[in-house]
């Protein structure tokens, strides 16, 4: 069962660590992930598997928040330009973002395995 709690926090805390991986560009995302999906993995406790499951739910769901806020703001432009057609370029943009969100939530779910074998 997921502990959704788990995954909200590892979600939060994703989103403070990024704010701050700017100062460090690659390196610095890479370590939010890791410490997001840890920070999960701690929580949900349970072993390595469920830790990796909790972190790669709280990487993912960040980058699928990040995704639908750029395929709402290219949905407005495109309805602006293009008429009602202009929605399928947000649609198009939100499939390939929610493709990519789950790709870059590896480094959460190798971070929540981390977590979830230190836990309890």
């Amino acid at each position: 069962m997921t502990d959704w709690n788990a995954v909200l926090v590892g979600f939060l805390v994703g989103v403070v660590a990024s704010v701050f991986a700017f100062a460090i560009p690659v390196v610095g995302h890479v370590g939010a992930g890791l410490l997001a999906g840890g920070v999960a993995g701690f929580m949900a406790g349970g072993g390595i598997g469920r830790g990796a499951w909790h972190g790669l739910l709280s990487g993912a769901i960040g980058g699928l928040v990040v995704a639908l806020g750029i395929a709402l703001v290219v949905s407005l432009v495109g309805i602006t330009v293009g008429g009602p057609f202009g929605l399928l370029g947000g649609v198009g943009v939100f499939a390939v973002g929610a493709l990519v969100a789950f790709v870059f939530a590896v480094d959460s779910a190798i971070g929540g395995a981390v977590g979830g074998l230190f836990a309890r």
